[in-house]
């Protein structure tokens, strides 16, 4: 899948293909910062990879797609905020490429609950559900996973990251399910908890 092309079909469904250039150029450049280790576009890349063969259980596919590109076009380490700037920017955009109101309030609310990785209707929790699939994965990727978040911290010494980093491993080994849909609990949720747990472990 080319994400580009991809990106310009979405575009097109709407009429909005004059749009479609400024649009993709703005999503790439954020994604390709230099700062971006892991939240760049083989992450965005990775989230279509996982749910493209789920899309007829989704309900509205083509506001996951915009959700997929604008959950985190705003990425910055130092900041608590990027979910709910990220979501403003897509508000932003959607309403430019003629979307109705409820379902840009859709696709902002799926972004924003990536930040507490909490989501009540299935769509959002299939989103959810790929944006931690990184978790489930084999050790060896999971190690590099967690090596690519680091040098996006790296502005931080291990006396502060490595508290901060305990507590959002303690967050997800403490959730009753940290997969919300069944398709991901049954694939991924053992082997993500092993995995944060030896991350855990690796930090005490």
């Amino acid at each position: 899948m080319d994400l580009k092309n991809t990106f310009f079909l979405l575009l097109s469904e709407y009429q909005a293909s004059s749009l479609s250039e400024k649009l993709w150029n703005e999503i790439e450049s954020a994604y390709n910062q230099r700062s971006r280790h892991y939240h760049n576009l083989i992450h965005i890349q990775s989230l279509f990879d996982v749910l493209s063969s789920l899309k007829e259980q989704v309900n509205d596919w083509e506001i996951i797609q915009f959700s997929i590109f604008y959950h985190d076009i705003i990425y910055k380490a130092t900041k608590s905020n990027n979910e709910e700037k990220s979501a403003e920017l897509a508000v932003d955009r959607l309403i430019e490429i003629g979307l109705d109101t409820e379902r840009i309030e859709s696709c902002k609310n799926q972004i924003v609950a990536t930040k507490t990785h909490e989501g009540h209707d299935s769509d959002t929790k299939f989103l959810l559900d790929a944006d931690l699939s990184i978790l489930g994965t084999t050790s060896q990727d999971y190690i590099k996973y967690t090596q690519q978040i680091r040098k996006e911290y790296s502005i931080y010494p291990d006396l502060l990251y490595k508290p901060g980093r305990k507590k959002v491993l303690q967050h997800f080994l403490e959730m009753d399910r940290i997969f919300k849909t069944d398709h991901f609990y049954n694939q991924l949720e053992n082997q993500a908890r092993q995995n944060l747990q030896a991350e855990l472990d690796s930090l005490s």
